[in-house]
């Protein structure tokens, strides 16, 4: 169980087909650091950058709505640019995406979706944690939180 968070960051609406979203969320994360958005975000409540996947047309084959940003306080002064949202607590099985990233979060993936009917996924949203492990080159760790029924 998750309690609610608030996000402020950019967003993109993206599908898996085709390797789309590889590309969109490769642009996206580019946009995030040459940008330096994070440091746009007022309120933050940590340092750690949330990668948030919602808004499911269906499933992972159906389009969804990526968010790149930053846990806040307040969702009361969002830049422009930004966007800002609330999410409600949830239950979430966590996974481990460990190596050199980005790889090792998209094996991760691969294995989420091999998994998707036994995990009973609720596809209300999805997201991964960079905290400092995250920028250990080959051993660098992001968790995984998928939300499920």
């Amino acid at each position: 169980m998750s309690n609610n968070f608030k996000i402020i960051g950019i967003s993109i609406e993206t599908t898996n087909e085709n390797g789309q979203a590889i590309t969109d969320l490769g642009a996206l994360w580019g946009k995030f650091y040459t940008e330096n958005v994070i440091e746009k975000i007022p309120n933050k409540t940590g340092n750690e950058v949330y990668s948030v996947y919602t808004d499911y047309e269906s499933d992972h084959t159906g389009k969804y709505t990526t968010i790149i940003g930053s846990p806040v306080s307040s969702l009361d002064l969002i830049p422009d640019g930004l966007v800002g949202r609330t999410f409600e607590g949830a239950n979430f099985k966590k996974f481990t995406a460990k190596g050199s990233m980005p790889n090792a979060i998209a094996e991760t993936w691969k294995e989420i979706w091999q998994k998707d009917k036994e995990l009973n996924r609720s596809y209300t949203y999805d997201f991964e944690v960079y905290g400092e492990k995250s920028q250990n080159s080959e051993n660098s760790e992001v968790e995984i939180f998928i939300a499920v029924k």
